[in-house]
């Protein structure tokens, strides 16, 4: 039980997690720890989700199983005794947890790597250390007052960010040769670096990831800031730069081997 006894998610939390997460029909519901499997249940009972629940105690999958056949949802969701550390992630579209810090730690780079640009990850409570929530609520949970010595708790979201470190090829549509280079440093959700057109460096500023959107902002020609936006798939990106609100031109990437 290295992420912790079992302590239940008060409903009032199950909720804010699911509403948070932005759960809905086309979801599918993976909980890491799933305890009794009452996350997994509410998101298929009230948001017709699919899902799967990770636990650890036989007794406690057993239960959780049991309650999705009576509650007539045992065709959308299972619960598997497995070690969350080995957990197979690809279908999560929504990851939920109640694990305690050191177990998140150590998840971290298993969730980044295995889940999809634009999952959503919501923790109760704890979070990743560096890795920084995209948004954080409070909720009120007298219930755990006994248990913990807090009247609230904290519900916190993460949008899986694309990775995009390194060097990427660009060029502006219909803008014969009008080729540039970006080098990104990334980290997690935000990154900056530079771009370099005809042998001058500018520096990529409000670098920011979102699922699969990456945007940024670098001196246009005449020094005012234009933003880039883009779509991030595979090894390309695709997008639009404006000056303000107008778009001005599109844009593509190639990422560099």
């Amino acid at each position: 039980r290295s992420g912790g006894p079992f302590v239940p998610t008060p409903p009032m939390v199950v909720e804010a997690m699911l509403k948070l997460a932005n759960v809905g029909p086309l979801d599918h519901v993976v909980d890491l720890g799933s305890g009794d499997g009452r996350i997994v249940l509410a998101a298929a009972k009230r948001y017709k989700a699919s899902g799967t629940g990770i636990e650890i105690d036989d007794e406690l999958v057993e239960q959780s199983n049991a309650a999705a056949k009576k509650q007539g949802v045992a065709d959308r969701v299972r619960y598997m005794r497995q070690d969350v550390r080995e957990a197979d992630l690809s279908r999560a579209t929504v990851l939920t947890l109640y694990l305690l810090p050191g177990m998140m730690t150590t998840l971290r780079d298993k969730l980044l790597a295995e889940l999809r640009p634009g999952a959503r990850v919501v923790s109760h409570d704890f979070h990743f250390e560096n890795w920084k929530p995209d948004r954080t609520v409070t909720v009120e949970t007298h219930e755990k007052y006994e248990i913990t010595g807090n009247w609230t708790s904290e519900v916190h979201l993460w949008i899986v960010p694309a990775r995009i470190q390194g060097k990427w090829r660009a060029r502006l549509a219909g803008a014969k040769g009008d080729e540039f280079d970006l080098d990104i440093r990334q980290g997690y959700q935000l990154f900056d670096g530079r771009l370099v057109r005809n042998g001058r460096a500018a520096g990529l500023k409000e670098g920011r990831i979102s699922g699969p959107k990456v945007s940024f902002t670098v001196p246009g020609p005449d020094g005012r800031p234009q933003r880039y936006s883009a779509t991030v798939k595979g090894g390309q990106m695709n997008g639009e730069v404006k000056n303000g609100e107008t778009v001005i031109v599109r844009w593509s990437a190639a990422r560099v081997p």
